[in-house]
């Protein structure tokens, strides 16, 4: 008796914890306890924090030399085969002025337990540094990523970008610069990416002109310099994409127009529209649009959950909307990557009863 009503007084605290923290913070003290049981360890040597586990392992580095303008860190997930590993650069969202890798962990969790090295990284916050900051702590990324292939056996001929928000925009942005000695993005995948900062419905925004450092009549170059849509090409890398219906921070013609400016061009596109969805709840929806990106993924980085190189189709997999939400979930916040309270908490009582 006195264990069963230990059990209840301890199952009726993490629920409290649950309900009164954000779901980041709820995820974060679930995943602390379930490295616990799995006997998960973590480490720290030279400035690199380590945290392994038995079915992959997290590093937390420093990517930029000592001469940049700020130490940036990222931390990449290695999953457990033993062979050469594709590459994902993870973008964090924040309206390019705030937010953290950390917010992509359950992304780079995921991609790690399919095969892939994921490294989700920070960058550069405006106004103390606009466009193009963000763009070269990208590009340094890679060199660092470059730079570690041997070690990490990284395949860096198979790299893929993946943000939400501005995190969407920049891993756009980063697909569409033109061929030079860095890695070439081979798949990109955004949701909710302001992908034309020079258009009406984005330009006279204000985080848009904070990111930009002026307005578009200061700088009209500038807003076309970093807009996706603007520097589509044909043979740049195919792009997925996801959008809820009802965002009213990124509107969703965005996604429309870039994707028919991508078809134009003759790049291979997928479009997922998430019905009723606005842009903080979007972010969270995360089984209607996961399973069809890592698909879309797989498919055209050549590689199938297990590591196993195929051959990509010749032509892209389009489709429709998805049907409307009932109930939607839980105002996770434009850079939130987690489930919806109630399946946390149910992993949570799932963990406590083993």
């Amino acid at each position: 008796m006195q264990r069963i009503s230990t059990r209840k007084k301890v199952l009726s605290f993490s629920a409290a914890v649950l309900f009164a923290f954000p779901l980041s913070a709820s995820a974060g003290l679930l995943d602390s306890l379930t490295a616990l049981r799995s006997g998960s360890t973590t480490s720290s040597t030279s400035g690199t924090t380590t945290t392994t586990s038995t079915t992959a392992s997290t590093r937390t580095v420093t990517y930029t030399p000592t001469n940049w303008p700020q130490a940036l860190k990222g931390d990449l997930y290695l999953p457990s085969n033993a062979g050469q590993r594709p590459v994902v650069l993870l973008l964090h969202g924040g309206a390019w002025q705030r937010g953290d890798k950390t917010s992509m962990s359950g992304t780079g969790k995921t991609l790690a337990g399919r095969g892939y090295a994921a490294f989700s990284i920070n960058y550069r916050f405006a106004p103390g540094s606009t466009h193009p900051s963000q763009l070269q702590d990208m590009q340094q990324a890679l060199r660092w990523l470059q730079q570690h292939a041997s070690e990490y056996r990284l395949d860096m001929s198979r790299l893929a970008v993946w943000g939400y928000s501005a995190g969407g925009h920049l891993a756009t942005l980063l697909a569409v610069q033109p061929a030079s000695d860095l890695p070439a993005v081979k798949v990109a995948i955004a949701g909710a990416p302001p992908s034309d900062l020079a258009a009406p419905e984005a330009r006279d925004a204000s985080s848009v002109k904070i990111f930009m450092g002026g307005t578009y009549a200061e700088i009209p170059a500038l807003y076309e310099q970093a807009s996706p849509r603007r520097q589509v090409r044909s043979g740049m890398a195919p792009v997925f994409l996801y959008h809820g219906t009802k965002d009213t921070v990124v509107p969703p013609v965005q996604s429309d127009n870039f994707a028919t400016t991508l078809r134009a061009a003759s790049v291979p596109v997928e479009l997922v529209k998430l019905q009723g969805y606005d842009h903080s709840t979007a972010s969270g929806a995360t089984s209607l649009y996961r399973p069809q990106a890592l698909a879309f993924l797989d498919r055209y980085i050549n590689v199938t959950s297990d590591g196993t190189v195929v051959t990509p189709p010749a032509a892209p997999v389009e489709t429709g909307t998805t049907p409307p939400p009932a109930p939607l979930p839980v105002d996770t916040g434009d850079t939130t990557d987690t489930a919806t309270s109630d399946s946390s908490l149910q992993r949570l009582r799932d963990f406590l009863s083993r």
